[in-house]
């Protein structure tokens, strides 16, 4: 019985054995390598390439597209082992979790010859545009549309808050189309090279440094072929979850692996600094209980995005977008959690830059924001999970 109870409750070997290949590998760049790079304006370009030659990035992504076959534990897994690194690649979460998984679920043979092998290996960086300013991610208020003309379509809207644009090949941009039928516009997917005439970006300034930068995008009237509409036009609301649930189990991974990293600095810190007589600060139970806290709540947020996970991978779409939500909320609140009591540990060392936790506060505090709020998946919990009538 403890063998059976132990199989379930454990990752399979040959995840393990993936952990520990990222784990060595991201430990070669680690924290230094991505303040350098936010510092001076680098990117994480070294570390994505070694990661997708590698075969790291691409492990969700079928054999016959160049990836490793596996799912999005997997791939979710090697996510949390680079935060947990310090060194988390946030387009991760983008080009092969969401666009990867729409692709590989929706797209046709040839669109995925196309893009699924560079997205793979990491030489073709897809980001994804659904926010804009007055819809957020609500995809029935979005005003970016795409209408036919002739063999072409023609796009015209704006996103906001979109990662990664400068370092993209291409956007999978979310637009409206209208319905044949009755005239309503329903989403659409399209994919928008960065060089398309009439597609600029702008940066958005944020509050926290990192290689990765936030844009908004000007779609005016981008002409791209009847190649590039992802999928089937009438395909409707499914084919844009197909990527949603892999960006909620991605962020609540990497929430984790920040959190791991955080909590794994201050129990180091608390094991080693001594103020009172000759003991450690960990041994007084003011120290030792919020970081026993974090332990607990992390290991509560690692369970539900593998739940999560495992629920995708089974093809179980409605159940794992429960979880997915959960797991992202408990991801957020570790993530913040975890890097406060992290930075309270170290007290006036935990704010300084040789430590390198004061930026992690800003940076997990995004765990609780997108893509999307805390407050819109207890709506969607207490809905759906608990059955309350809805709420807004």
């Amino acid at each position: 019985m403890s063998d059976t109870v132990a199989t379930m409750f454990s990752e399979p070997e040959e995840r393990t054995a993936l952990r520990e290949a990222v784990k060595k590998l991201a430990g070669k760049y680690g924290r230094e390598f991505v303040e350098k790079q936010a510092r001076e304006g680098g990117k994480m370009t070294e570390m994505w390439l070694e990661m997708g030659s590698a075969g790291f990035l691409g492990v969700n992504i079928p054999e016959e597209f160049g990836g490793g076959g596996g799912g999005m534990a997997d791939l979710a897994a090697v996510l949390e082992e680079t935060a947990a690194a310090g060194a988390p690649l946030l387009m991760m979460v983008v080009s092969p979790a969401i666009c990867g998984s729409i692709i590989a679920r929706c797209g046709t043979p040839e669109q995925k010859q196309r893009w699924l092998p560079a997205i793979a290996d990491g030489t073709h960086l897809m980001a994804f545009g659904i926010t804009e300013a007055d819809a957020g991610s609500n995809s029935h208020k979005i005003t970016t549309t795409a209408e036919r003309d002739g063999d072409s379509w023609v796009l015209k809207g704006q996103k906001t808050f979109i990662s990664g644009v400068d370092e993209a090949q291409s956007v999978l941009i979310v637009a409206r189309t209208a319905d044949a039928k009755t005239g309503k516009l329903k989403p659409a997917l399209f994919v928008v090279p960065t060089d398309a005439p009439g597609f600029t970006k702008q940066p958005i300034p944020m509050s926290w440094d990192a290689p990765e930068k936030q844009f908004t995008l000007f779609l005016d009237d981008v002409r791209l072929p009847a190649e590039n509409l992802v999928g089937d036009e009438d395909g409707g609301l499914w084919q844009l979850f197909a990527g949603l649930n892999p960006e909620r189990i991605m962020g609540a991974a990497m929430s984790c692996g920040l959190a791991r990293y955080a909590l794994d600095k201050a129990v180091a810190y608390a094991k080693e600094r001594s103020v009172w007589k000759d003991a450690p600060i960990g041994a007084h139970q003011g120290i030792a209980h919020p970081l026993a806290k974090a332990k607990i709540e992390l290991e509560q947020a690692r369970l539900l995005w593998q739940k999560a996970a495992a629920l995708y991978d089974a093809g179980d779409d409605f159940t794992a977008g429960e979880y997915a939500n959960m797991a992202k909320y408990a991801g957020g609140e570790i993530a913040c959690n975890a890097t406060d009591v992290a930075v309270h540990t170290h007290g006036g060392n935990g704010l300084t830059a040789e430590y390198g936790l004061g930026n992690m506060l800003v940076a997990a505090r995004l765990g609780r924001i997108a893509p999307v709020s805390r407050e819109m998946i207890l709506n969607f919990v207490a809905m759906h999970s608990l059955g309350l009538p809805k709420s807004y």
